[in-house]
Formats: structure tokens, C-alpha cells, sequence
């Protein structure tokens, strides 16, 4: 089932541009990167696919052929008649270090040709394969699991989508997006689970999906672990990861492993290359540039929330009356609002940031931090009374920031407050689905 996805907006843009280079499609495993292509293909006069998982395709670009006989001849194996506007679909790109190094010539001695690659393990297979792309002659673009929006509109909820990208949001409408946005938390973004889930509206018919993901993810590890052990400790980590998902992490015995910190860096960072999970790392400074600091313990996110609830056998509690911000002890609101905020942009990976100031009596953690107009933006998930912000309270008295974000499970409101140091601040509360539309609603609510 295609569903429609926001990086159609990309794409269209990226082929109306005549100066348009190949374009290389990053992605986990699974999220609908084949699937999107496909159809973004049938916009084009002539469309070729080639998968260069299979030899008889791969074997057409070690030919070492020119680029407009090389296209000649898959056109010919392929029984395709070439016409009009062309788009050449290399899929699983990484099996092919030719099929790389043919894109800078593509883009040099074809222009008006369109390319797009991708791959299910690209980013580890081109590392263990010492692969690069062409430096200045791609461009990029990324694909995450589907978001609150895509969902919607995959439900066909296109009454609530339309009142989702009403700014403000009616207040009447808040009760339904409220339970649109838990059914949507409940499953996640995967999109084989989205298409179960809307046969019949049942959380059990997207199991056999979390589960054959699960085995897929495990399976792959055989293709780019360097050795048995790395082996071993990258499946351990595939099926700790999830539930770790919103805690800060030490490598050193990662997971309640006995691995060290070396070893458990190493597999992290592989499965962060793989796209499954992220390891974002706090700022220390309260000042733009936003710049990581590595000296700090990172917080993991993983890749979707619908596989964090799989693995953590809590799905059924989306049936009860517990609020999203009680369970889990606040990860899964911490966790849905990352995955928002990182989907938003379909053009580079940019990681949520937090903050944090680690000192002696006085720790204190923003959930995430981003920079709007030039200024630091503070950014809590959590409910309860502005009194109990003190982190938030304490980055404000440091920054001298006018603006904070809370996400949370109430109304849209302003309120201004006053913290024990004297100074004030204006709160933007905003419901946990309008994590994606953070920096308009900042823009609507401060004048």
C-alpha cells in the first residue's frame, strides 16, 4: 500500500530543478524509501528500476561503458523505449561500488538524465565496502517512519489533518487529535504497521510486522559485523536499544552487558549508521552555535516508537485511561516528540539537541533545545506546574532566553513566569502532536 509521504515535496522540487544532481535516498530499513521512489517514478515519462542486489543488474555497470551507452544498454535489457523526462532508480546502490562512481559521470555527461540510489543498509555497507559518493555531484535527501501528519492522512482523517495545519489549532478539535495522536503513538510509523493497522483498527494485526522487523534488523548484522563477536554484541544491542530509548547512556556496560566501553561505542555507532537508533548528544553551552558536546553523555532515541512499545510489551496500555506522559515514566512522550521534531526536515539529519550543566549540587536537563531566530529555544516534554521547571527555570536565569516550549497533554496557552531569580519568561504550552510545527507556532504566539 503507498501512503503519501511529505518528501514528495522534495522530490518534486528536485526534479523541477534542470540543474538537478543524483539524488541519494537515506533511510532505515523498512521505511517505505523503495516503495515512495516507485511511485514518484510514475511522474516521469520513462522510468527504470534497476536492483543491484541481483548480479544480472549490477553486472550492467561493470561494463566501464560511457554514460549515454551504458544507458543505451539498460534500456535494451530492460525492453524499455526511452522517452521524454527519463528517471534511472538504482536500488540497493551500496551492492555496487561502479554504479557509485557512474553517478559523477551521469550528472557530468547527462544532465537532463534524473537519478536517484538508495539502499536498505547504506550507510554501514558503504563504510565496510570503503565506498564514497562523489563529492559536490549528489545531493540528499532523507526518509523516517511516517509522522502524525502522514499518518492521518494514511487513515484518511483528512478533516483532522485539515485542522492539524490550522494555526491555532480549534480548541474544540484538541479532544480528537488528542486520541488520533495516541492511536497514532500506539502504532507508530512503520509503514507495513500503518496499512495492518487500518484493515481492521487492531494493534494486534501490526505483531507479525514489529516481530519480522525485529528478525530482519537481527538478520542483517551477519552483513557487516566484523567479526562473532561484534556479531553477538550487535544483536544483543538491537534488542536492548529500544528500551533504553530516552535515558541517557554509558558505553561501558551498555544495556546491562559486561561489554566495554570501546566495544559498545563501536556497535552503537554501527546501529546508528544503520538508522535505527540516534545518539544525540547535550549542549553544555546556553548560547548559539548549538555545538554537541561529545565530552557529555549522549541520550539515545530510537528509530520508532510503534517497535519501542512492541519490545517493551506495553502496547496494551494505550487502552487504558494512563496519559502518554505517565508512561514508561515519560519516555514514550520524550521519545514521540523526538521523532517529530527530527522528521520535520526531509533535507539533512539534524539530530535533536538537549542541554544539560553538570555541576556539583546543581545538575539540571532540557529535554530538547533548537535555535529559532537567532536565539536559544528551551524545550520541555512534561506535565505539571511551571514551579516543578526547574532545569528549565535554570537554563533561563543562564541564557537570559524570553521563550520556552512545553509539550504536553492540555490546551495551547501563553502564560508568563516569573522564576526565583527574578526573571521572567513567556511559556508557549502546546499539545505533544505539534511537535513538528514548534517554531510557526513560536512565530504565531509571541506577538
Amino acid at each position: 500500500m503507498a501512503f503519501y509521504r511529505q518528501i514528495l515535496e522534495g522530490l518534486h522540487s528536485w526534479k523541477k530543478n534542470e540543474l538537478h544532481k543524483p539524488l541519494i535516498i537515506r533511510g532505515a530499513r523498512q521505511v517505505g524509501k523503495t516503495t515512495i521512489i516507485k511511485d514518484f517514478g510514475q511522474t516521469f515519462d520513462t522510468f527504470i528500476m534497476l536492483n543491484l542486489e541481483r548480479p544480472q543488474d549490477r553486472r550492467l555497470f561493470e561494463s566501464e561503458l560511457p554514460p549515454s551507452q551504458l544507458l543505451q544498454r539498460i534500456c535494451l535489457e530492460k525492453h524499455i523505449r526511452q522517452q521524454g523526462k527519463t528517471l534511472l532508480f538504482l536500488d540497493e546502490i551500496q551492492n555496487s561500488p561502479a554504479a557509485v562512481a557512474m553517478l559523477r559521470y551521469f550528472y557530468e555527461d547527462l544532465p537532463e538524465l534524473y537519478v536517484i540510489g538508495a539502499g536498505s543498509l547504506l550507510e554501514i555497507m558503504m563504510d565496510v565496502h570503503k565506498i564514497s559518493f562523489p563529492v559536490g555531484r549528489v545531493e540528499y535527501l532523507y526518509l523516517y517512519p511516517m509522522t502524525f501528519s502522514e499518518f492521518l492522512l494514511a487513515m484518511k482523517e483528512e478533516e483532522a489533518l485539515a485542522l492539524l495545519n490550522e494555526t491555532p489549532v480549534p480548541e474544540w478539535a484538541l479532544s480528537t487529535l488528542y486520541q488520533l495522536f495516541r492511536e497514532y503513538t500506539m502504532v507508530g510509523g512503520m509503514p507495513e504497521a500503518v496499512a495492518n493497522y487500518i484493515k481492521r483498527r487492531s494493534i494486534l494485526d501490526c505483531q507479525p510486522v514489529y516481530r519480522n522487523l525485529y528478525i530482519s534488523y537481527t538478520d542483517d548484522v551477519a552483513k557487516y559485523a566484523n567479526n562473532s563477536q561484534q556479531e553477538q554484541i550487535l544483536r544483543l544491542y538491537i534488542e536492548a536499544a529500544p528500551l533504553e530509548s530516552g535515558k541517557r547512556i554509558t558505553f561501558e556496560k551498555f544495556g546491562g552487558t559486561n561489554y566495554k566501553s570501546r566495544e559498545s561505542a563501536e556497535a552503537l555507532r554501527i546501529l546508528e549508521r544503520a538508522m535505527l537508533i540516534y545518539l544525540r548528544y547535550p549542549v553544555a553551552a546556553t548560547a548559539l552555535p548549538l555545538q554537541p558536546s561529545l565530552k557529555h553523555k549522549p541520550r539515545l532515541q530510537f528509530l520508532d516508537i510503534g517497535l519501542i512499545n512492541y519490545k517493551a510489551d506495553i502496547q496494551s496500555v494505550y487502552l487504558t485511561e494512563i496519559t502518554l506522559d505517565a508512561m514508561y515514566n515519560g519516555m514514550l512522550a520524550e521519545q514521540i516528540v523526538g521523532q517529530e521534531l527530527l522528521a520535520a526536515n526531509c533535507y539533512e539529519l539534524k539530530k535533536p539537541l538537549f542541554w544539560v550543566r553538570e555541576a556539583a549540587g546543581s545538575n539540571a536537563e532540557v529535554d530538547f533545545l533548537m535555535s529559532y531566530q537567532g536565539n536559544p529555544l528551551p524545550i520541555e516534554v512534561k506535565a505539571g506546574k511551571t514551579g516543578t521547571l526547574r532545569s528549565l527555570h535554570s537554563f533561563i536565569h543562564l541564557s537570559g532566553a524570553s521563550y520556552a516550549v512545553r509539550f504536553y497533554g492540555g490546551p495551547i496557552s501563553v502564560e508568563t513566569v516569573k522564576i526565583t531569580t527574578g526573571e521572567t519568561y513567556r511559556l508557549i504550552n502546546l499539545p505533544w502532536f505539534l511537535a513538528a510545527k514548534v517554531s510557526q507556532y513560536v512565530a504565531f504566539l509571541e506577538n
